[in-house]
Parts: structure tokens; sequence; C-alpha cells
């Protein structure tokens, strides 16, 4: 067996995305020693009874000692805290970084509290399920997914290449990019996508109570498809919203746009422009399926795959 990528990784926090990369850290031998760290010890527990990790613990500062490469896994309005919290422990040398979908609140909140000889290059793999928890992980989640990175001006270019040779042997294609356009490109291909979801499924969960119709029994496959999005982890999609403020509102404002001129293409009877309309976001759909990033199958592909698929964060 060749030689670990690196001697030691510690994860903080074992969700979806922490649960996946421990199962893919095992299974492509990336760490001789793998130390997971979560707040909660009913999670830390149960990443034990899955075998995730060599040592598990609760405190995050014992868990990063000596760590290679310190991924941190936890909703981005965290992210300062945690770095708070192991700073003192991160040796020199030490590779940080993160997979929260906001890039500059994470910055923001990070940078300060990471000691000189650190490389904290910020990230984000744009992979997910609709699912949390340990048990919602896997290790192909990676599999041809992009993960962004958002290096800082001084980062060290040896250990930023480092770090891309772990995501690739993840399974991820690698972009670099800034924060900045970083956060407004997820904004309306992950944020706004999940905002509408929400909303539309709280409309239809406000229409069933108000009068006893039945939007649940009946949903068809648009609704259901929307649920799926919906159903994502509430408090990370809360910290998204609040930590990507600006660009958020932004993508929302030109929704807001193009969806008052769709109404009036609907009210006036506009058949021209509705179709136009369809015909170009049709084709926007087989450019992704062509990008490699979905399956062209029937039902999104359900009965076809292994793994749920869902929203890709």
């Amino acid at each position: 067996m060749s030689e670990p990528l690196f001697n030691k990784i510690a994860l903080v926090g074992i969700g979806l995305i922490g649960s996946s990369l421990a199962r893919v850290i095992r299974r492509e031998h990336l760490a001789g020693h793998l130390a997971i760290s979560t707040r909660s010890e009913a999670t830390l527990k149960r990443a034990e009874e899955l075998g995730l990790g060599d040592g598990y613990t609760t405190d995050a500062q014992q868990a990063v000692r000596d760590a290679d490469l310190v991924i941190v896994s936890v909703p981005v309005g965290s992210s300062g805290q945690v770095a708070q919290e192991i700073a003192p422990s991160l040796k020199r040398g030490a590779i940080l970084t993160d997979v929260g979908s906001t890039k500059g609140s994470v910055i923001a909140q990070m940078q300060p509290h990471v000691p000189p000889g650190v490389h904290f290059i910020p990230g984000h793999p744009l992979a997910g399920t609709e699912k949390s928890g340990p048990d919602a992980g896997f290790a192909e989640l990676f599999e041809n997914r992009w993960c962004i990175f958002t290096p800082l001006p001084d980062t060290d270019p040896a250990a930023l290449e480092k770090l891309s040779e772990f995501w690739r042997r993840c399974g991820s294609n690698i972009d670099t990019m800034d924060p900045q356009h970083h956060d407004m490109t997820l904004a309306i291909v992950s944020h706004l996508p999940h905002i509408i979801a929400y909303n539309i499924v709280g409309t239809a969960d406000d229409l069933e109570s108000v009068t006893k119709s039945e939007v649940i029994k009946y949903s068809a496959s648009g609704f259901r498809d929307f649920t799926r999005l919906a159903a994502s982890d509430p408090t990370m999609w809360r910290d998204v919203c609040l930590h990507n403020k600006d660009a958020i509102l932004e993508m929302l404002a030109r929704f807001s746009e193009d969806l008052a001129s769709l109404q009036r293409a609907i009210r006036w009877g506009d058949g021209e422009k509705l179709f136009d309309l369809f015909t170009r976001t049709r084709a926007v759909r087989r450019s992704i399926i062509e990008a490699g990033q979905d399956i062209d199958a029937p039902d999104f592909g359900r009965q076809a795959v292994e793994h749920p698929g869902g929203s890709r964060q």
C-alpha cells in the first residue's frame, strides 16, 4: 500500500460532507490517522459506531493537534467560532480548509484567527444531497463534482497543490476563483434555487392548511422535486442566507424582475415569448447533462443510481 497523502487528517464536523470525506479518506488511504471531532456526543458516538475514523473527541483542539490537514465542515455561521477554538492547537505547516458554500464570510470569520505558518485555503466542494448526519455520507459523493478554492493572495503554491491532490483523489475536479465571484455564482446556481424551493413548499403547506386541499396527496413530480431541495438542512441554509446576503438579494431582485416579465407574458397571452423562454431553458438542461453534471434519465435517474441524489450545495 502506498504512503498516505497526510500523516494525520482532522475532520471538524461529521455531517454529510464530513462523513463522506471520512469514507473516501479511508478508501483511498489518504491519512495515516483520521481524527473526528463534533460537539454532539450522540453524533460522535454514531460516527464511532460507523467506524469512520481512528480517534473521536468532542474537543476540536484535541482533534487538530499535530494534524497536517484540518477540514472544517460546519454551518458557515460557526466558522469563526471553530477557527478561534482550534487556532492554539494548529501546528506550523498545517493546511486548514473548509467546505462552506459562502466564501467571503468564511474568510472574514476564520482568517483573523489563523496562526502564522498555517496555510489557510478556503474551499467548497459542490456536492451534497438533501440528507444530513453521519449516516448520510458515502465515499462516491465527490465523484466528478467540482471543488472550488478561493485562495488568499499569499497562499503557498505547494500547499494549494497538495490540497488539490487530496480533492482529486476524492474524485473532484478543481477550480479556483476569487471569493466574491464564487459567492455571486453560487447565489444563482445553488442558493436561489433552494430559497425558491423553500418558498414554494411553504406556500403549498399554507394552502394545504388553509383550504384543506390535497396538495400533498396529489403532488406531481414538479412539486415533489422542489420538496427534495426544501428538505435540506435548515441550520446550514439559514446560515447561507445570512452569510451571503448581498449576492442572494441581488439574484432575488433579478429573479423577481424576470418573474414579473413572465407574469405579463401569461397575462397578455404572449405565447411566442413563453415558447422562446421555455426553449432557451431547455437548452440549459441539455448543457448540464453534456457537462457530465447530471444524467439524462427519466425521474432524475432515481431508479438507476445506488445513492440518493439531491441538492448540490
